[in-house]
């Protein structure tokens, strides 16, 4: 059974930094892909960046220039850089893995506010 477990997330200010990161039970490689996704109150569940096991990032337009994804495969982690935060990047940030199947991290509170 896999695990993912998310951590770095808390209360920044505007315009603040924050890392976030997923730590999985096992080696990231045999996922084809990881990737982050946010909810917010009373709205669905976005993709917002995405890596694949050959390297290859994606972003949301929302968050392009502003967040960067990375895996350390030593370490069983994917990170995600988040620079010039916004108030409307408040929301619970999940892990999620895709391999044969799909797993998610139970997800981490991330709050923008002034």
């Amino acid at each position: 059974q896999v695990q993912l477990v998310e951590s770095g997330g808390g209360l920044v200010q505007p315009g603040g930094s924050l890392r976030l990161s997923c730590a999985a039970s096992g080696s990231i490689a045999r996922f084809n892909a990881m990737g982050w996704y946010r909810q917010a109150p009373g709205k669905q569940r976005e993709l917002i960046a995405g890596i694949t096991s050959g390297g290859n990032t994606n972003y949301a337009d929302s968050v392009k220039g502003r967040f960067t994804i990375s895996a350390d495969n030593a370490k069983n982690t994917v990170y995600l850089q988040m620079n010039s935060l916004k108030p409307e990047d408040t929301a619970v940030y999940y892990c999620n893995a895709a391999s044969r199947l799909i797993y998610w991290g139970q997800g981490t509170q991330v709050t923008v506010s002034s």
